[in-house]
């Protein structure tokens, strides 16, 4: 019996009102009529399809006679050359053909149409040597190439099991082919580095290349991607743990593209090579990601990042959900159950969602990602809540002493925990990209949490000595001693010497700064909700629960508090704090 209601088909004049309501351009391709779905409906692991249901009709009304994906759904820019605008085949194929009691799209006349129009324009922008465009007509680009092999690998699977379009099956296969010769080809600067550009890019390819010589076997292209595999082991990911971006690490980047496009090549074909890398970069996460003693989620080392600016993780994250796809790797690296959701606590979430009387609410335009759906093939593996909680014990930030320094190419990363406290800090005789932030880059306390986290790309809320015209010692290399002894004694500096900071890590933390003129403290807080703050002319002093946090700077100054309106959290928000003074400022940080 089809789950739907007879009102949960929007038709005749509801309908004819909506599709008015969309541009006349639109309206090039008839459209199915619009859905709203009935959240009762959906199995617990099909939840994420809900709102992509409602995308299908106006999706499809937005698109021409030729195919293109207009109305700016997905990916800028939105412009007939851009491959990417055209990843959205995967979601109008999945909705063509798969059964279910809730999806009134499989086999729809309109749906097929447009999907075949979708495709030929898709398969038509391809270049004679394999490659796609995206920022221009004539660009050979990486990401468009790379992804596109996976979105038409798994469109092409569809289509196979559902036996339609079979002019298009062949396409697809013949596209796949010339794109992989193009991609696995070792001498093609283009997707191989040493070390990888972009990681992810590269990866995306790959997986998608696994996928499509399961579809259509090649030898010669075979052992071309094993060696892919051998190869994206070594120039893909840092010494450090981190997977390059742009020869930096990128935490959205990293855990939310790259890890599952290397579960989605893992689950292809075992490679080996892609465990190994799980491993090292899970071991990475176990230092960059901080989970909040009241289990409400995790922030970001993000001062580092070389690309994005993703600062905190809730705790369990429900799908539509980029990093879903990473539990797949759980059962083979047991240590990534700590950040990923339990069984128990997705299944609570998702019965939650099942049970809410409010209307699923519409995606926004860009925010459509159809690799959430492309990601839905392989099941799930997600921990149990007991393996997760064992998980969590064993990361390395839960261990009450250590000092950790990494590197890579004129980066440090470095990590002290003591048992009051963990601190972070990014230093070295380069940085990523200009959207690095240096010096110290987080701290947080084994009870309180998380008390300072310093944004990347942003010179108002980063850890640093400024001065006058908002020009911060932090936006720009600054390399580092690292002294020893204990307590932890590590100095760095700005290359002119304009600013000299001196810390230690001990039961107390200080930080000493030597500047050759006036400058200003600044500190970017985060500050709960229920925290009591209180600033005086000596220093603040925060109260979280029955922890005291102290930052006293021993004299008179003029503070200032003021919240970063831009910059908010689950139950929290930042507030900056600022002290000017005359260029030697002696900060201790306490537990009171």
């Amino acid at each position: 019996m089809n789950a739907f209601s007879r009102r949960s088909l929007i038709t005749g004049a509801t309908a004819a009102g909506l599709l008015a309501a969309l541009p006349t351009s639109a309206l090039a391709l008839p459209a199915p009529p619009p859905v709203t779905p009935d959240r009762r409906a959906f199995a617990p692991d099909e939840q994420r399809f809900a709102q992509y249901l409602m995308l299908v009709a106006p999706m499809v009304a937005d698109m021409n006679p030729a195919g293109f994906f207009g109305g700016g759904w997905w990916r800028s820019p939105n412009v007939p050359y851009n491959a990417r605008v055209q990843e959205h085949v995967y979601t109008l194929a999945w909705f063509a053909t798969q059964s279910r009691p809730w999806n009134p799209y499989r086999g729809d006349a309109e749906v097929l149409a447009a999907l075949d129009a979708g495709l030929g324009h898709y398969l038509g922008l391809q270049h004679a040597d394999g490659s796609w465009p995206e920022y221009s007509p004539d660009q050979h680009s990486l990401a468009a190439t790379g992804f596109a092999m996976g979105y038409l690998s798994k469109t092409n699977a569809l289509l196979r099991r559902s036996g339609v379009l079979p002019a298009r099956q062949t396409q697809i296969s013949g596209a796949l082919c010339r794109a992989m010769t193009w991609f696995l080809d070792p001498a093609n600067p283009t997707v191989w580095q040493s070390p990888l550009t972009w990681a992810n890019q590269t990866t995306s390819g790959l997986a998608g290349s696994a996928l499509a010589l399961r579809q259509d076997p090649d030898a010669g292209l075979g052992r071309q991607l094993t060696d892919a595999f051998r190869r994206l082991a070594v120039v893909g990911q840092s010494p450090a743990g981190f997977f390059y971006e742009e020869s930096g690490a990128d935490t959205n980047y990293n855990f939310e593209v790259m890890l599952p496009e290397l579960a989605d090549a893992w689950r292809q074909t075992g490679d080996p090579n892609l465990v190994l890398m799980v491993r090292r970069y899970t071991d990475w996460l176990g230092y960059n990601l901080l989970r909040e003693p009241d289990g409400s989620g995790w922030f970001a080392n993000i001062a580092p990042n070389s690309r994005t600016s993703s600062k905190f993780y809730a705790d369990v994250r429900p799908d539509p959900e980029r990093t879903a796809l990473n539990a797949q790797f759980v059962p083979e690296v047991a240590g990534l159950a700590a950040f990923v959701s339990s069984r128990e606590d997705l299944a609570a979430a998702r019965t939650a969602w099942a049970s809410s009387p409010e209307p699923v609410p519409a995606l926004a335009k860009q925010d459509t990602s159809p690799r959430i759906l492309a990601h839905a093939i392989y099941g799930e593996r997600y921990p149990s809540r007991a393996q997760r909680t064992a998980a969590i014990a064993r990361l390395p930030h839960r261990r009450a002493h250590f000092t950790e320094l990494r590197s890579d190419q004129g980066q440090d990363f470095l990590f002290v925990r003591r048992p009051r406290w963990y601190v972070g800090g990014y230093f070295g005789t380069r940085r990523a990209t200009s959207l690095a932030r240096t010096g110290l880059t987080f701290l947080w306390h084994p009870v309180a949490g998380t008390l300072v986290q310093s944004m990347n790309n942003n010179n108002h809320a980063c850890w640093a000595t400024v001065f006058p015209g908002q020009k911060p010692d932090s936006d720009g290399v600054q390399q580092a001693e690292f002294l020893g002894s204990e307590p932890y004694r590590f100095r760095y500096r700005t290359p002119s010497g304009s600013v000299v900071t001196d810390v230690t890590v001990g039961s107390r933390i200080t930080r000493s700064v030597r500047a050759t003129s006036a400058a200003v403290e600044q500190i970017p807080l985060v500050v709960r909700d229920s925290d009591t703050v209180a600033v005086d002319g000596r220093g603040l002093t925060l109260t979280r629960g029955r922890t005291v946090i102290r930052f006293d700077w021993g004299r008179v100054l003029e503070p200032q508090l003021r919240p970063a309106s831009t910059i908010t959290y689950p139950g929290r928000r930042m507030h900056v704090l600022t002290v000017p003074h005359d260029g030697t400022f002696d900060l201790v940080v306490s537990v009171r």
